[in-house]
C-alpha cells in the first residue's frame, strides 16, 4: 500500500478510535466514521472489507498498542511496580482530563457492549487487556512477588474501575484513591 493508502487507512482508524473511545461500538457507525474521517465510503470498504467489526477490531488493537507503548516507556523508567502503576494512573488521568472526560479506557466500552455477543471483538478486548497486564505481571515477578499474576490482575481491575468512576464523576479523585491503595498493596 502506498503513502496515500496508508494515510487514508490511518484517518479511518483515527476516526473509529476516537468514536469508539468516546461512545463505544454503537457510536462508531460507518456513517459516523466516514463523516469524522472525511474519507469516501469506498475507501472504508476497500481498507476494511470485513466491515465494521474489522474496523473496530483494528482500532481497538491500535489503541491497545498505543497505550501499551506508553506503559512500556513507564516500565523502563519506574524503579518498582508501585511507581509503574502510579505513572500509569497519572497518564490515564491526564488523558481523561485533557479529553473532557471522554477518553477513559480505549477498550472498556466495547468490552462491556460486545463481550457477550461478539466472540471476535471479545477476543480482541481480551488480547489488549492481556498486553497491558503482562508488563505489570513481569515487573511484579522481577520484584520478587510470588503472587505476581494475581496482583497484576487485581491492579488492572482496580485501574479499570477507577477509570470508570473518574469518567462518571468527571473527577480524578477515584484514580488518586486507587493509586494510594495500589501503592499500599505493592508496598510503595
Amino acid at each position: 500500500m502506498g503513502r496515500k493508502g496508508d494515510e487514508t487507512r490511518g484517518r479511518l482508524l483515527d476516526a473509529a478510535q476516537e468514536l469508539i473511545e468516546a461512545g463505544g461500538y454503537s457510536a462508531a457507525g460507518l456513517n459516523q466514521v466516514i463523516a469524522a474521517s472525511g474519507m469516501p465510503r469506498g475507501s472504508l470498504y476497500f481498507h476494511f472489507p470485513g466491515g465494521k467489526d474489522q474496523l473496530v477490531a483494528e482500532a481497538l488493537r491500535r489503541a491497545g498498542r498505543e497505550l501499551g507503548r506508553a506503559i512500556d516507556d513507564l516500565t523502563g523508567s519506574a524503579p518498582d511496580a508501585a511507581a509503574l502503576v502510579a505513572g500509569v494512573l497519572k497518564l490515564l488521568g491526564d488523558r481523561l482530563d485533557a479529553s473532557g472526560w471522554r477518553k477513559g479506557c480505549p477498550v472498556a466500552t466495547v468490552a462491556l457492549e460486545m463481550a457477550a455477543g461478539n466472540d471476535a471483538l471479545q477476543q480482541v478486548c481480551a488480547e489488549v487487556y492481556d498486553s497491558w497486564e503482562s508488563p505489570l505481571r513481569e515487573r511484579l515477578a522481577a520484584d520478587g512477588r510470588p503472587d505476581a499474576a494475581d496482583v497484576a490482575a487485581t491492579v488492572l481491575a482496580l485501574v479499570e474501575g477507577a477509570l470508570l468512576l473518574a469518567r462518571a464523576r468527571r473527577s480524578r479523585e477515584p484514580l488518586e484513591r486507587v493509586g494510594r491503595k495500589v501503592a499500599a498493596l505493592l508496598g510503595g
